[in-house]
């Protein structure tokens, strides 16, 4: 009996796995076939059917260039690696503050933090919209950067985490030699954090780069564009050849992937580090 039940738990446990992978699996696969078809092809062939040609690159190859894709990584890296720098320091921060300091109003601090993350964006796009503007940054890349750099509670929690399994006699230990604060935390606690800081910057990278609402709001200039707006783009000229889309598509899914699959150890590390003290 315990063999029986043993044996349909482990079925159940590898059909849900099996079941998870097909679903994240199967649309990424119906993309990556259309991108290889002709148009006649995909308007006569199921979403399933193999190209019948696997090395038709001319889809990409008109997607990357009409579609100016080039110009949309550019300006994605630049908005991108400013701020998660900049959201990765005032994070990091924050969170040595509230985990090594005890003073009256950090609860407080805290709970304004949450009830920020709880209050619908859409809520505020006015009042933020009206910022940005008098502050002569729209259709500017700072536009995006300035919101993007604001640190989120996530990554307050995840770097709180990793503090608590940090002594706190090396904090002692360098205040007895005589350094100053900002010397703990730079020379000790940061360096430390630096499974914390992966994990921080891989997570907020990628919601950056998802991000569509915040640079097509701010920065509608063609110029300005970033990959997710490169993509809308072909939504006009491109309506009806979805195999060039689908060539897009996956052209935007590929910095993603390769960053996932060299760093996903970094990933799972950091998750499972920062939830033991």
């Amino acid at each position: 009996m315990h063999t029986f039940k043993y044996t349909a738990a482990s079925f159940f446990k590898y059909l849900t796995l099996v079941l998870g992978a097909l679903a994240a699996l199967i649309p990424i696969l119906v993309v990556f076939f259309a991108s290889l078809k002709t148009n006649a092809e995909y308007a006569s062939t199921g979403p399933l059917t193999l190209p019948e040609n696997w090395l038709n690159f001319s889809n990409y190859t008109k997607a990357f260039v009409d579609g100016n894709m080039l110009l949309g990584f550019m300006n994605t890296i630049i908005i991108v690696l400013i701020s998660i720098a900049g959201a990765t320091l005032t994070g990091s921060m924050m969170a040595y503050i509230l985990a090594r300091f005890k003073f009256k109003g950090s609860k407080l601090l805290m709970g304004a933090f949450l009830l920020a993350t709880l209050i619908p964006g859409v809520t505020t796009q006015v009042a933020t919209f009206q910022i940005i503007n008098s502050l002569d940054l729209f259709n500017t890349r700072w536009a995006p950067i300035l919101m993007y750099l604001g640190t989120d509670i996530i990554a307050v929690y995840i770097f709180m985490q990793f503090l608590d399994s940090i002594s706190e006699s090396l904090d002692e230990s360098a205040m007895l030699d005589g350094a100053s604060y900002w010397t703990i935390y730079w020379r000790i606690i940061l360096p430390l954090l630096s499974p914390a800081i992966v994990t921080v910057i891989i997570v907020k990278g990628v919601n950056i780069y998802n991000d569509f609402y915040t640079p097509f709001l701010y920065m509608p200039k063609s110029s300005l564009q970033v990959v997710s707006t490169a993509l809308f783009k072909f939504k006009g000229p491109y309506g009806s050849q979805w195999e060039v889309i689908c060539a897009a598509i996956m052209i935007a899914i590929i910095p993603t992937l390769i960053a996932f699959i060299a760093l996903q150890k970094y990933i799972y590390n950091g998750f499972a580090q920062g939830s033991v003290k």
